[in-house]
């Protein structure tokens, strides 16, 4: 049962990994525990914080860190760390259904209580991002959780880049939105100045068309992964609902970044501003399309 909670208190974690699962997972923990005594009720951890970011090559040997969600080796231990702090934990994780693998996310309730699970659905191939070689295409839809605390929208990743994902999101009711992300440099073919200005800048279009608080959390560090580096650039942030970004962390900083989220006047400006009540949904058939014509019969 959500319970209307303003401000909500919102923690994007930042951190580097490592190799070793335990040694992942414990850091990420108590990354955790910091965020809950600083106040959070929602914290949010990295894109695939279990490992190194191993799609930067393809190798068939990676999809061994692969699990189930039934019996998986860390999902029930956030579960007991989330009912012990009273914290919502969206939480990445790399699993096995069967025979296809997906990159997804589930969410668990300030209780302990997991409320559901999401699968990537946009997914990169690219220099350094080979994720289509790891991940089935996500066949969840859209997925907004009922918390303790608040109405949460999460995408993962690359579906930062999409403004469906956002408003998708938005329009089932989410009270924010939140994208856990594993981006950083790519190889010097393909490398842009002001990577992370562009990555950050996708999102605040999202706050700013869609008046709602946005929260991204990236790893940092040098992972080589094969005989492939690549350099992760932090700048986890925060934007309000008019797109500034209102608390920020740098390049290599690791920690929890928490800011409150004030959801009354998010909703009330967003009212005021009237995208949801002057959009055409009837008008947006090219949307439902991948070259732009809509066909009858």
């Amino acid at each position: 049962m959500t319970r209307t909670a303003d401000p909500v208190t919102l923690a994007v974690i930042q951190m580097h990994m490592t190799e070793r699962l335990e040694d992942n997972v414990s850091r990420a923990e108590q990354h955790v525990r910091d965020a809950a005594r600083q106040g959070a009720g929602v914290v949010l951890l990295p894109e695939l914080f279990e490992n190194l970011y191993f799609c930067q090559v393809e190798r068939e040997d990676y999809f061994a860190l692969a699990h189930p969600l039934d019996g998986h080796p860390f999902v029930g231990r956030f579960q007991n760390l989330a009912a012990e702090l009273g914290v919502v934990l969206p939480l990445s994780y790399f699993e096995r259904a069967g025979q296809a693998h997906y990159n997804s996310l589930v969410c668990i309730d300030a209780d302990g209580t997991l409320l559901g699970n999401y699968r990537k659905t946009h997914i990169p191939d690219g220099p350094g991002y080979e994720e289509k070689y790891y991940f089935n295409p996500g066949d969840t839809g859209f997925k907004v959780w009922a918390t303790r605390y608040a109405r949460v929208g999460v995408g993962i990743c690359w579906d930062q880049w999409y403004p469906e994902t956002a408003r998708a999101l938005m329009l089932q009711g989410a009270d924010f939105l939140l994208y856990p992300t594993a981006i950083g440099s790519e190889p010097a073919e393909v490398e842009t100045p002001n990577s992370h200005h562009m990555w950050q800048r996708a999102m605040v279009g999202h706050a700013v068309s869609n008046s709602t608080y946005v929260g991204a959390s990236n790893r940092v560090g040098t992972e080589r992964v094969g005989d492939v580096t690549q350099t992760y650039y932090g700048h986890s942030f925060v934007a309000d609902y008019t797109g500034e970004i209102v608390a920020e962390l740098g390049e290599t900083e690791e920690g929890a970044l928490v800011h409150p989220l004030h959801l009354a006047e998010a909703r009330k400006f967003r009212a005021g501003m009237g995208f949801f009540r002057d959009r055409r949904p009837e008008l947006y058939g090219p949307l439902m399309t991948t070259d732009g014509v809509t066909r009858r019969g």
